[in-house]
């Protein structure tokens, strides 16, 4: 079991890995209220942990053999993962898939509770987490995954038709960006795609870790592009319904934004200059961003598309798991109000009645 949490103060975080997902997570933790960063972790020593020491954030070393070189790079070292981890109640481990699966047993020798990501396998905690979708059910557990970008993105809008009773069955196909922007330089894919080896792609049944009732099946390619993925969805309802009631339930979701071709939002890159103009940082998007005006309803067949920002979305999520593991909020609208209003995220990127995402009353 965890350490007992001191409901007095702050939850004190830790990040281990401080790169596309890290990096974003420290900054989220440090805009709320009931949070404190205590520190981030990691083996490297270039400019991507000298900005976090620039910021003022400590910074440990991950390794005995990475702190050397971090302190040769005249890194102001704080001290040791070990070190670190005795002065806190969460750590949020951010590093490269695989390599979390071996933190988890360091954690527990300390008495530190744990969030994952979704490059470790649903296996290693037994939770997999999305916080409108499961929150309670991760109330007080010792650690939880925050399932993929894809995954998250499935769970939201799939489980908000579910939730109106207008989801019988789904399929899905995926157009995935071949690697993270900033590593354009060195790896990823050009003038190709390259479909997935098999059909289910992981994301459907990943989402059924969350949801195990949601009857999806999801077809997935690599194309050459780094910003952001896309999906394209087909799904069966329950029965003859109209847009209305559809627009409904998807806008009733959080974390789910609506855009419109006509307000010249005509692709991944539209988002992605949108999110840099609107000042969010590092044109970060938490929302899954869906087109409100190609969404079209035949009957009890339903087709729609939205994308998703590979670096951002899960980002709320880690939030409210830390909340949900400390068990400092039990209710799953509450942690999501307060991550939200915290983030800015919104309903609608463009309309004038543009707001942050729906009160926990809705």
């Amino acid at each position: 079991m965890g350490r007992e949490l001191n409901v007095e103060h702050r939850t004190r975080v830790a990040v281990n890995g401080y790169g596309v997902i890290g990096k974003r997570v420290a900054d989220a933790v440090m805009a709320q209220e009931d949070m404190e960063l205590t520190g981030v972790s990691d083996v490297i020593a270039d400019y991507r942990i000298a900005v976090a020491a620039g910021k003022g954030i400590p910074v440990y070393a991950s390794t005995g053999q990475a702190l050397p070189v971090m302190v040769d790079a005249g890194l102001p070292v704080a001290g040791s993962l070990h070190q670190l981890l005795e002065d806190v109640d969460v750590v949020v481990d951010c590093t490269p898939a695989k390599v979390g699966a071996g933190n988890l047993e360091l954690y527990r020798q300390h008495g530190v509770k744990s969030v994952f990501q979704g490059g470790e396998k649903h296996d290693l905690t037994g939770h997999s987490f999305v916080a409108h979708a499961n929150y309670a059910t991760a109330l007080g557990r010792d650690s939880t995954r925050v399932v993929s970008c894809n995954t998250t993105a499935t769970v939201r809008t799939l489980t908000a038709l579910k939730g109106a009773g207008l989801l019988s069955k789904a399929r899905g196909v995926l157009v995935r960006r071949a690697t993270d922007p900033w590593e354009s330089d060195h790896s990823g894919i050009m003038n190709t795609i390259v479909p997935e080896g098999r059909i289910p792609s992981h994301q459907g049944p990943d989402a059924q870790s969350v949801v195990p009732d949601l009857d999806v099946v999801t077809m997935a390619a690599k194309g050459a592009h780094t910003q952001n993925h896309l999906h394209f969805w087909t799904v069966e309802l329950s029965g003859p319904t109209d847009r209305q009631e559809v627009l409904g339930a998807f806008r009733a979701m959080p974390r789910l934004a609506m855009v419109r071709r006509s307000d010249g939002v005509v692709a991944v890159n539209s988002t992605v200059e949108l999110m840099e103009d609107l000042g969010r940082p590092r044109g970060d998007m938490y929302e899954v961003a869906l087109w409100e005006d190609i969404l079209t309803v035949d009957g009890n067949e339903l087709y729609y598309t939205y994308t998703v920002d590979n670096q951002a979305i899960v980002i709320p999520e880690n939030i409210d798991a830390i909340r949900a593991l400390t068990g400092t909020v039990d209710d799953a609208r509450e942690s999501i109000r307060r991550t939200d209003r915290a983030l800015g995220v919104r309903q609608d990127f463009v309309a004038p009645q543009d707001a942050l995402m729906p009160q926990p009353d809705r």
